[in-house]
């Protein structure tokens, strides 16, 4: 479908988030063919086509860095969304490196990422993750390139909720910008030992206390959730898209959030662990979506480079994972960039 169904037609600031609201056209394609020419049977199975003007379709992406892989996976797949004409794209987090004090690096490291996202064509959406908005220079640079950490917005009678688990941002690990920027160059000068250096920082103590912690939201955040919320009563349904996959360690912060949350249809999407993982609490979805060129963490199934095709449909939504190796253009699959989507984890 046209991307110019997205159409934004207002913007305010509500209690620091962005509500946006959009319409959906009401007309479908028409078919047509010779009758004439087909008096009896047809060499078609249905006239029932799939093109409910009230369905859309829009990607999820997951994290970017965390240790961007040197084959340059996010920055391919950006072209492979394209490829798709998604109405939208929104990311669960993680698109720079950051922890750096410095905002000329950060913004620098903004310029290059937007760069890529302009290739896309389609509006996308950010939420930001623990390397975003790693400390109070990152967040001040974030909020001043992209207006507001959590946000809301309806689309096709859908509510989308941008929450920020990542404030206030917790103590980073010692050293972590200086092994990462090791890290990413011993993805080219020293493959194995840039293997081991990502065990060893992932068994660090304080990293291992860091992934368990629980995530907590602030009276603000839960207030902004109960507004948007409230003046949205009669969606058919809400996505809600963090960082840090809160269910895995719920506070009671989060707990209420889901408390809230019991009486209406919705789904959860997070990223962060750079694994794919799904679960189901109290009867709704909570998916922690695969990198999309950020390091692997761990072996297994939910190792994979991946992009998530949602179609929002008046049933819910129907959710495909799609394999970036799995996507190619006209011109057929190119071996040479194997090595982007045929990435393992520890050796």
């Amino acid at each position: 479908m046209s991307k110019s169904r997205l159409k934004l037609w207002a913007t305010a600031l509500l209690a620091g988030s962005i509500v946006l609201s959009g319409g959906v056209p009401t007309t479908a394609a028409e078919f047509s063919y010779n009758a004439e020419a087909l008096p009896g049977a047809k060499p078609w199975t249905s006239e029932e086509f799939l093109n409910d003007p009230e369905n859309f379709q829009f990607v999820v992406i997951g994290d970017r860095t965390g240790g961007a892989n040197v084959e340059r996976t996010f920055e391919l797949a950006v072209e492979q969304v394209r490829l798709l004409q998604p109405e939208f794209v929104i990311n669960v987090g993680d698109l720079i490196e950051g922890y750096s004090d410095d905002p000329a690096e950060l913004n620098a490291e903004w310029d290059e990422t937007d760069a890529m996202l302009e290739r896309l064509g389609a509006p996308f959406f950010r939420t930001p993750g623990n390397h975003d908005i790693a400390n109070a220079t990152a967040q001040e640079v974030y909020r001043e390139r992209y207006g507001a950490s959590r946000y809301s917005f309806v689309y096709g009678d859908t509510l989308f909720l941008v929450l920020d688990s990542e404030d206030p941002p917790r103590e980073a690990p010692a050293d972590i910008k200086e092994k990462l920027d090791l890290y990413n160059r011993l993805q080219t000068d020293d493959p194995a030992a840039a293997s081991a250096l990502m065990q060893e920082f992932l068994s660090d103590e304080s990293v291992v206390a860091g992934l368990a912690h629980a995530v907590e939201f602030d009276d603000g955040q839960i207030a902004f959730i109960e507004a948007a919320l409230a003046d949205n009563p009669d969606v058919r349904w809400t996505f809600l898209f963090l960082h840090e996959p809160a269910w895995e360690n719920s506070s009671d912060s989060f707990k209420a959030i889901q408390e809230m949350l019991k009486d209406r249809d919705h789904t959860f999407i997070a990223g962060h662990l750079h694994y794919y993982d799904y679960d189901e609490i109290d009867g709704y979805e909570h998916i922690t979506i695969g990198p999309a060129g950020a390091s692997f963490h761990q072996d297994g199934p939910g190792n994979v480079d991946h992009i998530m095709w949602v179609t929002m449909t008046e049933n819910g939504p129907e959710i495909a994972n799609i394999a970036l190796k799995g996507l190619f253009d006209r011109k057929g699959l190119d071996p040479s960039l194997f090595g982007a989507y045929d990435r393992k984890g520890f050796d």
